[in-house]
């Protein structure tokens, strides 16, 4: 069985993986109080979703209980230039890394089922070997997953971090009934440091590895429907799709290289997309733009909402016609976001308000 765990990594490594580690479904038994804790504290916003299923969220072996095994995968999408570089540049919008090619469900999903159909094959016997492949599509805690199996710790930004990885990667798992040597977890190697803590625009970590929600722009601008707080707009800046700014102050993303999967390479026209150009879109321009894209998920009216924010903390009155073109528009939380920016830029134009 050795044999095949190590033939089963190489395996992995030749797929496009950067790691693969082993650990056991039951492993994470901290899981369910601090989900029930994240949940009470009302931390999880709208996301309803994740108050669903909790016996299998907290508990992969419930989820599963044939599973004896799960493989961990890590894929790498670090980016090759600074990804924080378009925060300054209030005309243009910052989308995040991880959005700015193909949807990475897509691309890591083929990946892991070709690897699940090799192990398969290479395990046969009686019974057969069963497998289930999840990537962010089930209610499955994979960050304390891939803790368990060494593939990294969770940081203080609740986000998994590798020595050799940084915290730029997506993570993959493959269930089996097969019985696979389990590798050692992985310990904290965050030390003092707080830099990720420090870095957050709208402070939305109440602790060292708490996250509230609420109020993390990510979320925000993904997950949030409707109208986003008054009073959290002006800290968005130009923040149009998620936000990397706990991630990419990381020290430990020095030893990252590039990912190596070309579909996570930055599309041109999605590294610093002209807000004028975006704010014009209507739902088929939307969709035509990001077909293939994570970003195509949230829709054209959040998405265009998020514009209008970005725009309204611009500072540039160049910006107000396209702006103000949107003040009759269909939906509500559009209309209401134009008008807000609108009344931004006269703000700021008036000296009343940071640019």
């Amino acid at each position: 069985m050795d044999d095949l765990k190590q033939r089963l990594v190489a395996r992995a490594i030749e797929e496009g993986f950067d790691e693969a580690r082993i650990c056991r479904p039951g492993d994470v038994g901290h899981v369910p109080a601090r989900l029930a804790e994240f949940l009470a504290l009302g931390r999880h916003g709208q996301m309803k979703w994740l108050a669903e299923r909790t016996h299998w969220r907290g508990a992969p072996h419930v989820l599963w209980p044939e599973a004896r095994s799960v493989i961990m995968l890590a894929e790498s999408y670090t980016p090759d230039c600074d990804p924080l570089e378009n925060l300054g540049r209030r005309d243009r919008g910052a989308i995040s890394v991880y959005a700015r090619n193909r949807d990475y469900h897509d691309v890591m999903k083929k990946r892991l089922k070709r690897l699940a159909r090799w192990l398969i094959s290479e395990a046969a016997g009686d019974p057969p070997v069963e497998v289930k492949v999840f990537v962010d599509t089930a209610p499955v805690p994979e960050k304390p997953l891939g803790q368990a199996a060494g593939l990294g710790w969770q940081g203080k930004h609740t986000n998994l971090l590798n020595r050799r990885l940084g915290n730029w990667f997506f993570l993959g798992s493959i269930f089996t009934t097969l019985e696979l040597e389990p590798d050692a977890p992985e310990s904290d190697h965050c030390g003092a440091c707080r830099a990720c803590l420090d870095a957050c625009p709208t402070d939305a970590f109440p602790a060292p590895g708490q996250l509230d929600a609420r109020r993390c722009i990510s979320y925000l601008t993904i997950e949030h429907e409707g109208p986003v707080d008054e009073a959290l707009r002006p800290l968005l800046g130009n923040r149009i799709y998620g936000c990397d700014d706990c991630l990419a102050v990381c020290p430990w993303n020095k030893f990252a290289r590039a990912a190596r999967e070309v579909k996570y390479h930055a599309r041109d026209d999605l590294r610093a997309p002209r807000l004028a150009e975006l704010v014009a879109l209507d739902d088929a321009g939307f969709r035509a733009l990001f077909s293939g894209s994570p970003i195509k998920r949230i829709g054209r009216d959040r998405f265009v909402r998020n514009v209008l924010y970005a725009i309204g903390n611009s500072g540039d009155p160049a910006l107000a016609g396209a702006a103000r073109r949107l003040l009759g528009d269909p939906d509500g939380t559009v209309a209401d976001a134009a008008a807000w920016a609108l009344k931004r830029l006269e703000d700021a134009a008036n000296g009343l308000a940071p640019g």
